[in-house]
């Protein structure tokens, strides 16, 4: 019974750190999104995208982030009206 008692407490252990993930990625690009405005970039200068590991490699962006145990990139572009 006790060892019942520990697995569960272990799936759900685990369960709660699949689920944060979404928001590790939204709390992580707010950051970078920050970090890149203060560098006096304008806020409509530039978009963050956040993509499975595999689809990385999107033609004119650039990696600028991972998270969610690096199963996620954040992806830097630079929009026509970036100065």
């Amino acid at each position: 019974m006790k060892s019942a008692k520990w697995l569960l407490a272990l799936l759900m252990a685990a369960s709660a750190s699949a689920l944060a993930a979404p928001d590790s990625c939204e709390r992580v690009k707010s950051e970078i999104e920050q970090k890149i405005i203060n560098n006096g970039v304008p806020e409509s200068g530039f978009t963050l995208d956040i993509v499975p590991n595999d689809q990385a490699d999107k033609a004119g962006s650039q990696v600028v982030g991972h998270c969610a145990n690096d199963t996620f990139k954040i992806l830097y572009t630079r929009t026509i009206d970036a100065q």
